[in-house]
């Protein structure tokens, strides 16, 4: 199954083989916290976290590891919006990511922080949707960090339901969506819903899920540009 993005990059849907790992790609705007997620879900400081106002991750970097009885891949990306960069690296970096992780990714992981939902953040959807056409977002799961400036008691998928562009995109990626605090929430505690632990395993969970619907499928790009 295929469809040609207005990249002009064929996108397809193939099938994996038995025993292969999960290969995740991590998107987002400049400061959301892409970098510090890969590590939380590593549980190890594997990729570099930089406090500046560019991108600290100028390259595509992929890590694998045995994640929870998992192999899994991590591909971090660039930030998108980084003032450092032409658009064209960056969107030419970016899309490389799809190379990093051959034959293609199961899942993009969508990194918001846990604020207003703003102009912002929605053009950042529309580059997503832009360079990989909008059938990423039937392999994308929201994934907030900041996750302690929810209020107490309250769940992610309450805070979605506050914005309407926002609870839009959720159920676009399938109401798939889950927080993590990169800083404060590295409690053990199992079944705590403020446990970066707990958060892990329940993303790993709904990634094979996600998976599991698509027969093990995957997203490919093979490029032809025009």
């Amino acid at each position: 199954m295929s469809s040609r993005n207005s990249t002009g990059l064929d996108v397809e849907v193939q099938m994996d083989a038995a025993g292969q790992d999960s290969r995740i790609v991590l998107l987002g705007k400049t400061g959301s916290g892409k970098s510090h997620l890969a590590n939380t879900i590593f549980g190890e400081n594997l990729f570099g976290v930089y406090h500046t106002p560019n991108s600290g991750t100028g390259q595509c970097q992929a890590e694998t590891k045995d994640v929870n009885d998992r192999s899994i891949t991590l591909i971090d990306t660039p930030g998108f919006f980084d003032t450092g960069k032409p658009e064209e690296k960056l969107k030419d970096e970016i899309v490389r990511c799809i190379t990093e992780c051959a034959p293609g990714p199961h899942a993009f992981l969508i990194v918001l922080k846990v604020e207003k939902f703003s102009e912002h953040e929605q053009a950042v959807i529309s580059k997503i949707r832009q360079y990989f056409s909008d059938d990423a977002l039937n392999y994308a799961v929201i994934v907030f960090t900041h996750g302690n400036q929810l209020p107490k008691g309250t769940k992610i998928e309450e805070f979605v339901s506050q914005n309407e562009n926002l609870s839009d995109l959720v159920k676009k990626c399938g109401g798939r969506c889950h927080v993590f605090d990169n800083k404060h929430w590295n409690n053990k505690q199992q079944n705590n819903y403020r446990s970066n632990q707990f958060q892990v395993e329940e993303l790993l969970c709904t990634i094979d899920e996600m998976v599991a619907e698509k027969n093990g499928g995957h997203r490919t790009k093979k490029v032809s540009r025009k």
